[in-house]
């Protein structure tokens, strides 16, 4: 009788173990993931300002696939001038990059923590004006 019960309690406290291994092991996201991540983050948390679109660049890939589109731009928070890029390669869906050029209004939003972390579009929200 007192195998059975070790046998038993050796057999729930594996299926214990085994429930709580495969609920706590997650996946690492990639970091086009993190990047989603972080933009409907600061979506619902941004501050918005004034900007100024500075340039649109292409970064050719080695692999072959689509080139890298960076948004290049500006804008000042209390005093302090702040100078970031956005990747918006899987966001050519909701901007035109044919009419950012230099010099191109925009509001930022951006994190009212860390003023350097910041953004133009989104896939709710577009500061670009055009």
């Amino acid at each position: 009788m007192d195998s059975l019960r070790l046998y038993t309690f050796f057999a729930v406290g594996s299926g214990i173990a085994l429930g709580a291994y495969t609920l706590l092991r997650r996946k690492p996201k990639g970091p086009a993931e993190l990047e989603r991540e972080r933009r409907t983050w600061l979506d619902g948390i941004g501050r918005i300002t004034d900007g100024t679109v500075i340039d649109v660049q292409e970064i050719p890939s080695n692999n072959g696939h689509n080139a890298a589109v960076l948004l290049i731009y500006k804008y000042d928070v209390a005093g302090v001038s702040y100078e970031c890029s956005q990747d918006v390669t899987y966001l050519r869906q909701w901007i035109n990059l044919h009419s950012c050029r230099l010099g191109l209004p925009t509001s930022v939003k951006y994190d009212p923590h860390n003023p350097g972390n910041s953004l133009v579009v989104s896939e709710s929200w577009m500061g670009l004006r055009q």
